[in-house]
């Protein structure tokens, strides 16, 4: 599994950190952005991150602002993702048990570096349910077929 890591500036300390935290358990990633010391759009950096997941190149994506917020609301405009941002520890694995989500969002401003790597490791081990899940998850993509045009 491959990772797609993007933030702006607000998230770029968190995602230093987190991306040791993937070095250190061998989850191969790409970073996208941003570098040190930049001042970016997190909307630019969010849609990095999203069409590497949608062009397959990547299996999933973490992506960081001050919030996870405006990464959430980026991610879920691409046909495909299921973006979702966790603050607790169930919400991370529920949202990859019940939801399949394919894109984790933390904030930078939010969240401290162990909460954010428990919440990324729950989010990467946690397996999709499927069952009655896999036809809500079905509801979802039937959705962005008629809605995203």
């Amino acid at each position: 599994m491959k990772i797609a890591l993007a933030s702006d500036h607000a998230g770029y300390e968190l995602k230093a950190g987190i991306a040791e935290y993937l070095r250190s358990d061998n989850f191969p990633f790409e970073d996208f952005g941003c570098g040190p010391g930049e001042t970016v759009d997190y909307v630019e950096y969010g849609a990095k991150g999203a069409r590497a997941v949608v062009a397959g190149d990547c299996d999933r994506a973490i992506l960081i602002c001050g919030t996870g917020l405006g990464m959430a609301i980026v991610a879920n405009k691409f046909k495909g993702l299921r973006a979702t941002p966790c603050s607790v520890e169930y919400a991370a694995e529920v949202s990859r048990a019940h939801n399949d989500s394919n894109c984790l969002t933390l904030g930078g401003r939010t969240h401290t570096l162990d909460i954010a790597v428990r919440l990324v490791r729950i989010w990467l081990e946690t397996p999709f349910e499927g069952g009655r899940h896999a036809r809500r998850v079905q509801m979802i993509r039937d959705l962005e077929n008629e809605n995203f045009k």
